[in-house]
């Protein structure tokens, strides 16, 4: 298999249109477009009955205690962990690209609504749902895409790699409110192929990329 995306070159910049957050010089971050990207696929082999599209940043920092603070900064040497942007499941095995700003266009506070999506398919909650878990103003259930919004003070760039998985199963075994670990336990044994592409995206002015 092979996806592809006219938003950016695999291992390239991510534009700040499908980005969750963009540079403010008097804020650091301010909300920016969020619109996902789009994505086309070819090569799904035989006996192909759904895909799947997952987004995930594995250079998420494992621990807080500097994130987005005055005078600190996140250290490269910092242990990373995954953080899941993006879980649509279900989607038909007819079906070979995604539109950009299909599914997002624009931050939603508290999240959009799923988990129903276009074309039958299915949105898994991202892990906003637990960054925003203690904030009344943006606290929900995150479905679908959104974008990046990386520590403003972090030392690196961060990874967005998004993949396509080629399902053996018309409808993937989760039910009701699931995320990015819930869909890739199940479809495990499931998976005929995967494609992935990679794009990067940093807030500190001093990164560079």
């Amino acid at each position: 298999m092979k996806l592809t995306t006219t938003a950016f070159h695999d291992g390239g910049v991510i534009p700040v249109e499908l980005a969750f957050g963009r540079p403010d010089a008097k804020t650091h971050v301010a909300l920016s477009a969020n619109r996902n990207p789009d994505l086309a696929w070819t090569g799904a082999p035989a006996g192909t009955k759904s895909f799947a599209v997952l987004c995930v940043d594995p250079d998420v920092p494992s621990r807080g205690d500097d994130v987005n603070q005055e005078g600190r900064v996140v250290p490269a040497s910092l242990p990373r962990v995954d953080f899941h942007h993006w879980v649509l499941v279900d989607l038909p095995a007819s079906t070979a690209s995604i539109a950009r700003g299909e599914h997002a266009d624009g931050v939603v506070p508290h999240g959009k609504p799923g988990p129903a999506a276009k074309h039958g398919a299915r949105h898994g909650i991202n892990d906003y749902t637990g960054w925003f878990a203690g904030d009344p103003s943006m606290a929900g259930d995150w479905y679908g895409y959104d974008g990046p919004c990386p520590p403003w003070n972090d030392a690196i760039a961060h990874r967005y790699v998004f993949t396509v998985y080629a399902l053996d199963v018309p409808r993937l075994g989760v039910e009701g409110r699931f995320g990015g670990a819930d869909a890739l336990r199940a479809m495990a044994g499931h998976v005929l192929a995967q494609a992935s592409v990679t794009g990067r995206y940093a807030l500190n002015p001093s990164v560079r990329l």
